[in-house]
């Protein structure tokens, strides 16, 4: 193991790697790693995990593609015979843009792990896209890749593609950056920070899906556009002061929904992450495209724009209205799906 892994600070030197036969496997499978006793967290202190867990999809021995998506997004990527429909069965299926008969396609679960028994932290972790950046590399390194076709960034997964690109810069050969910049605005930090407080207000107080509720609530309302909302729902008086408007409802069912997907230590942890993230982005020496939204209130577009004008080899950069806003990169399939294709069309198998 390079201790370039462990420690970003200590020269990279080339590694010889020899190819896991667990890319040439059929099917979708998991890869499981120990993470080294000398992994260190940026802000000090360690995980309380023991492993990082990826899952591969598609085409044996066929080029790899990392897909990363959202702090809410796993390893499950699209449909598979484990877990039903995945997190982004729009862009990646057989014939779809990130095609699983062309590629064999690379999805992680972020630390900190939940599931699966594992016992979480009692408080928040203090994690980097950069630490999460060097638990993929630890993945690649066991699988035994010398190089990545490509790296699939969306919103938390774009920071974590861009800080992968700052700290190993030879190592993909392409990234695709959709909805994330090379820091937060405050404005969205200002947001999350309320999501933050209502988290830890449930901890003391012992109701702890309540407040998963109610920030995924707060949450939702900045994913989308007010012309969503404006289309969607009329407005519609209830009978006496107190109760619930339509629009109401609907982020109480998102709310609901969503508090078997997480717990409050990790949306803390998660959500620090990405109001933490800092890359230098003339440090990014790989072909880059940007894929933007004008609507886009979380990851505004003149951050992008800056982001932009600051990468020394920007390759593409897309930007498109839509009424999903941030939510874009999940619902508008024909949109993104059409600049996927034309970005990866030149990949040789």
């Amino acid at each position: 193991m390079s201790l370039a892994l462990i420690n970003p600070a200590v020269p990279a030197e080339a590694p010889v790697r020899r190819r896991s036969e667990l890319l040439q496997r059929d099917g979708a499978h998991d890869v499981v790693v120990p993470i080294p006793d000398g992994f260190e967290l940026d802000f000090g202190g360690c995980l309380t995990q023991r492993r990082v867990i990826g899952r591969l999809h598609g085409k044996p021995g066929a080029p790899l593609i990392v897909v990363a998506g959202g702090i809410s997004a796993d390893r499950y990527v699209h449909r598979t015979e484990t877990k039903g429909l995945g997190w982004w069965s729009g862009a990646v299926g057989v014939r779809a843009p990130i095609d699983l008969t062309r590629f064999r396609v690379l999805a992680f679960d972020f630390a900190p792990e939940f599931g699966d028994g594992v016992t979480e932290p009692k408080a928040p972790l203090t994690i980097t896209t950069q630490d999460q950046a060097r638990l993929l590399a630890h993945l690649l390194d066991h699988l035994g890749v010398d190089k990545v076709a490509a790296f699939i960034g969306c919103s938390y997964g774009g920071m974590i593609a861009l800080a992968f690109g700052e700290l190993f810069p030879d190592w993909a050969e392409q990234l695709v950056v959709v909805s994330a910049a090379h820091r937060p605005h405050p404005l969205a930090t200002a947001w999350r920070g309320i999501q933050r407080r209502i988290l830890q207000l449930g901890l003391e107080t012992g109701r702890i899906d309540q407040a998963v509720s109610l920030a995924r609530e707060l949450a939702m309302t900045t994913y989308r556009t007010q012309e969503e909302f404006g289309d969607r729902f009329d407005f519609e008086a209830p009978s006496h002061a107190g109760q619930a408007y339509p629009v109401c409802d609907y982020l109480t069912s998102r709310g609901r929904a969503y508090r078997d997907r997480t717990t409050p230590s990790r949306w803390l942890t998660l959500s620090d992450s990405i109001d933490r993230h800092r890359v230098e982005p003339e440090a990014i020496t790989a072909p880059v495209t940007l894929v933007g939204f004008t609507t886009d209130r979380l990851c505004p577009i003149d951050d992008m724009r800056e982001l932009a004008d600051r990468l020394p080899n920007l390759w593409r950069f897309e930007q498109h209205a839509s009424v999903y806003g941030h939510d874009a990169f999940l619902k508008e399939d024909v949109l993104v799906g059409d600049i996927l294709t034309s970005v990866l069309k030149d990949i040789e198998q």
